[in-house]
């Protein structure tokens, strides 16, 4: 490690908890904020992390507190990870780290999700960022990642490019243990994410919420679930081309856009009734976040993962009624949630 950084992450649930361990177990200073159990076990205890990248408990670098006026010394990058609903009040009140702050970025779903920290904090000091690890917290001072990819996490330039910002992140977190790269076409990324993560949220949400102990495991196990599956994915893909981008499988091998996109239709199930079996048993259940709001009783970010691919679908005249079908049904779930 060439430089020890201080990374400042809100809203440090269960991803933001386990990329704060990790960098910290790389050398890192990092300051979480997140709910008064979770940090009281934090200061207690240390943070515990389990899953499918490494067991292990951190607390050397690594400190707790439930506001942002907490905070102490100079950021490098602050992070923001609560849920968009979250967004605003989180960044009012992030307000007193501004002037501390080089740089800034959020991981959360969507596009165009860093306008609000553009104006929180500034243009010039946003930078995209992208993350496609699956983790939960267990409980206080307990986080589970249940779901990694080998390139899991990328950064660039939101007016595309690399930087040394954006190289610097990507660094720190890759040799942390989290395969990480900077890209110089980070808007891609995140339109490519949306098409994964809007498939994955979209058909679970969906299609298993109404038994609240299935998990996207137990969806892909059927062979009419997998069915399902491929053809909202397939939609997603129209969609995405349509708005000039080809699948690059940036998160693979967990996305498989290329490979649902070149297959046939039956090609494309078996490949994904396989894909279950990557899932180790003792890391399930293994949900979506919107899966596990739906759930939880709580509302679904419908509007802020799948909205943006459903008006590109009517504003582009992309025939994708699987997805569409998905959409509808989770707009009328959410307006009770």
């Amino acid at each position: 490690m060439s430089k020890q950084l201080h990374f400042c992450i809100h809203g440090a649930g269960g991803l933001g908890s386990l990329i704060g361990g990790f960098l910290a177990r790389g050398g890192h200073k990092v300051t979480l904020i997140a709910r008064k159990p979770h940090v009281e076990a934090i200061r207690s205890d240390g943070l515990h992390v389990e899953g499918v990248r490494a067991q292990f408990v951190q607390k050397d670098n690594l400190f707790a507190v439930e506001t942002p006026d907490e905070v102490e010394g100079d950021i490098d990058y602050y992070i923001l990870l609560t849920k968009a609903k979250g967004s605003d009040q989180a960044l009012s009140d992030a307000q007193i780290l501004v002037g501390r702050t080089a740089c800034a970025l959020t991981m959360q779903n969507g596009v165009n999700k860093e306008r609000k920290l553009q104006a929180a904090f500034g243009k010039d000091k946003v930078i995209g960022g992208s993350i496609m690890d699956g983790a939960t917290l267990l409980g206080p001072g307990k986080t589970l990642n249940h779901m990694a990819v080998p390139i899991t996490a990328y950064f660039g330039e939101l007016e595309g490019g690399e930087s040394d910002r954006t190289r610097a992140i990507a660094d720190a977190l890759d040799q942390a243990g989290m395969g990480s790269r900077s890209t110089p076409d980070i808007v891609h990324v995140h339109w490519e994410k949306l098409v994964q993560v809007g498939g994955a949220s979209g058909w679970s949400a969906s299609t298993l919420g109404g038994i609240t102990k299935l998990d996207f495991v137990d969806g892909i196990a059927v062979t009419e679930g997998a069915e399902q599956y491929v053809l909202l994915v397939k939609d997603l893909i129209a969609i995405y081309r349509a708005l000039g981008y080809e699948p690059q499988n940036f998160f693979a091998p967990v996305s498989r856009l290329i490979e649902i996109d070149q297959e046939s239709f039956e090609e494309a199930v078996k490949g994904v009734l396989e894909l279950g079996s990557r899932f180790k048993p003792e890391n399930r259940p293994v949900r979506t976040s919107m899966h596990d709001d739906l759930v939880a009783g709580r509302r679904m970010e419908v509007d802020e993962v799948l909205g943006p691919l459903a008006d590109a679908a009517k504003r582009l005249n992309v025939d994708a009624p699987t997805f569409l079908s998905a959409f509808r049904v989770l707009k009328t779930l959410n307006a009770y949630l």
